[in-house]
């Protein structure tokens, strides 16, 4: 599988229409990988928590409509990091109808998945009192060159710090975790630790794609990478602006779990 992740820097002088127009142009150049992957937030702005109720879309909306002709013109499939979504609340009393939303499209640019992000940042601020939390486990299909298909995870940054997600992920066939990210430089190195742990427990390959640059006061911290099931960093950003382009080996994940069968051994679920 083709993987391309790509490290977005921006700043607060970028428009959400600039930056768009720029993001579906480097999903353009991306043409011939199998799967490209985007940072989280990127349009709304990750810590930009005063915009994002003014910046929420509905999973049809402009910026998804951009990604999706993105894809279709490069012909891939695209993670494009994740959305503030703006849609129907569920009926509680504290629902406020927007969620941390990761949508992914097909190489002919229709939505195949969406994933609300399960565990908001923020301490009881942030994400937890201005989204609501997503509850569903999300696996997709991503077609590859030779045929065949890899199923790939889907979560969201501050989920990276809970394995028990990982863990369910992997029991429902998982092999490659896609973690796009706004994570700040100051626990970059958090980031790097969790991501090559996430790999060795589950034996499963990790992309994580983080966001770079500097908004609404906070320093991002880069530092994407995709870790192998044994846990190697195969390939690392640093703090700019990057596209990481690596053609992973799915068939050895299925290797290493037969040399090293330690899933098996599990006796709490």
């Amino acid at each position: 599988m083709k993987v391309a992740l790509i490290q977005l820097a921006y700043g607060d002088d970028e428009s959400v229409a600039d930056r768009t127009a720029r993001v579906a142009d480097l999903v353009r150049a991306q043409a011939g990988h199998d799967l490209v992957v985007l940072p989280e937030l990127w349009s709304a702005g990750g810590f930009d928590y005063t915009e994002w109720a003014g910046r929420a879309e509905p999973v049809d909306g402009p910026v998804a409509q951009a990604l999706a002709t993105a894809a279709r013109d490069a012909g891939v499939t695209l993670h494009g990091g994740s959305i503030v979504e703006r849609g129907e609340p569920a009926g509680g009393g504290g629902d406020r109808g927007l969620w941390n939303t990761s949508l992914v499209f097909s190489p002919e640019g229709d939505l195949v998945a969406t994933y609300r992000k399960i565990h908001r940042f923020g301490f009881g601020e942030g994400e937890p009192s201005l989204l609501d939390a997503g509850e569903e486990l999300v696996v997709v299909g991503v077609p590859v060159a030779d045929g065949g298909t890899v199923s790939v995870g889907l979560s969201t940054c501050y989920d990276l710090r809970f394995p028990e997600l990982y863990r369910r992920l992997l029991d429902r066939g998982a092999e490659v975790f896609a973690i796009p990210a706004a994570w700040p430089r100051k626990r970059v190195g958090h980031w790097a630790l969790l991501g090559q742990a996430r790999a060795v427990e589950d034996q499963c390959v990790v992309l994580q794609c983080n966001t770079a640059g500097t908004h609404a006061g906070h320093e991002m911290g880069g530092h994407s990478q995709v870790v192998d099931a044994t846990g190697k960093v195969l390939v690392a950003a640093g703090l700019d602006e990057e596209v990481l382009s690596i053609d992973i080996d799915t068939a050895a994940t299925q290797q290493w779990r037969r040399a090293f069968p330690v899933l098996p051994d599990r006796r709490l679920a």
